[in-house]
């Protein structure tokens, strides 16, 4: 087969992503990422360089060693590993339309399965003395930390993805009663989200301070670096990183071992939900499209469990069973006690 990678590549990000598809910029970044790791992948343990790479070195084996190669050597875990095949599985099922010769080869990919998830539900979020302590090792004394302040403070205010955050722009905001911020998700689907009283003063100031608040500026970045460019993922999260370092040394317990600005939107999400607010409204703040998504975070909430189950609890048990009758028993508690030494 000759050297045409690269040709399929090209049209299927230019013509049938975003052309024909129509597929949201986050979908887009989403598959290219796949494919750069897929030819770092190539490049480092094939030893084919991408200008070389041509179909035939990909084979169904090849794209399962990849897939292992991402969990063991990148520390993805299956989550990730599902959504990179599933960027691999876009692009193969384009190609059965752009070459059907090699059908046989694109469908032995397709038919790599994706991997089962775990029933364990573990969300990765702060509490609200976390949530505080963190915003209180942000310097307000100078412009970075007042930027910085008013980019985690929305970030977990709005309860927005990292990426939302990033395309932010001053026109984004809408900081006169009613007040709110304009957030595009997945899918480039538009949702308003309310924005309270002191996140709205916050907002005010850091824009007025930056020059945000004129008119001839309000496609910039809302949130920029030292070059007036806006933030990367990675920039955010280096950001968040470095304060959730400070917290933790004051109060480890409050502070989580790993921390991402995702987790402040699971801690947003928390709090909503331990707030007593319902589900459907949490689902529209978030943005999500299904109210199982959401779900997610009933099912992880032990606390509200407990709560629940103690608000119903009727005791049933006659008076005189209180105290287990064995309870008494002097032998056969040490008997109980000596198990397992």
């Amino acid at each position: 087969m000759k050297n045409n990678f690269a040709k399929y590549l090209t049209s299927f990000f230019t013509e049938y992503l975003s052309g024909e598809r129509g597929v949201s910029s986050h979908t887009i970044r989403s598959y290219s990422n796949t494919f750069t790791l897929l030819l770092n992948y190539m490049d480092e343990v094939k030893h084919i360089r991408a200008d070389k790479l041509i179909f035939d070195h990909i084979t169904r084996q090849v794209v399962i060693d990849f897939l292992d190669w991402l969990q063991n050597n990148k520390k993805c875990g299956n989550n990730t590993r599902n959504q990179r095949l599933a960027a691999l599985h876009a692009f193969f099922k384009y190609m059965q339309y752009e070459d059907v010769q090699h059908l046989q080869q694109w469908q032995d990919i397709l038919s790599i399965k994706i991997k089962k998830l775990g029933k364990r539900i573990r969300i990765n979020y702060l509490t609200v003395g976390g949530i505080k302590l963190l915003m209180e090792q942000i310097p307000t004394t100078n412009k970075m930390g007042k930027r910085d302040l008013s980019m985690i403070a929305l970030l977990y205010d709005s309860g927005a993805r990292v990426q939302e955050l990033i395309d932010l722009t001053p026109v984004s905001l809408h900081l006169n009663p009613p007040c709110y911020v304009t957030l595009f998700g997945k899918g480039n689907k538009k949702r308003l989200v309310p924005l309270q009283d002191r996140q709205v003063l916050l907002l005010q100031n850091y824009m007025k301070e930056n020059g945000l608040d004129k008119p001839c500026y309000n496609q910039r970045p809302l949130f920029a670096n030292n070059r007036g460019m806006k933030l990367t993922n990675a920039g955010v999260t280096y950001i968040l990183q470095q304060y959730a370092s400070n917290a933790r040394q004051v109060n480890p317990e409050l502070i989580p071992d790993r921390i991402s600005p995702h987790s402040l939107r699971h801690s947003k999400a928390m709090h909503l939900l331990q707030a007593g607010v319902n589900l459907v409204y949490i689902r529209d703040i978030l943005g999500h499209v299904s109210i199982q998504t959401t779900e997610v975070y009933a099912r992880a909430d032990s606390k509200l469990k407990r709560e629940a189950l103690e608000a119903a609890y009727i005791n049933i048990l006659p008076a005189n069973t209180s105290e287990a009758s064995w309870e008494n028993d002097s032998q056969l508690k040490v008997w109980l006690k000596g198990l397992g030494k």
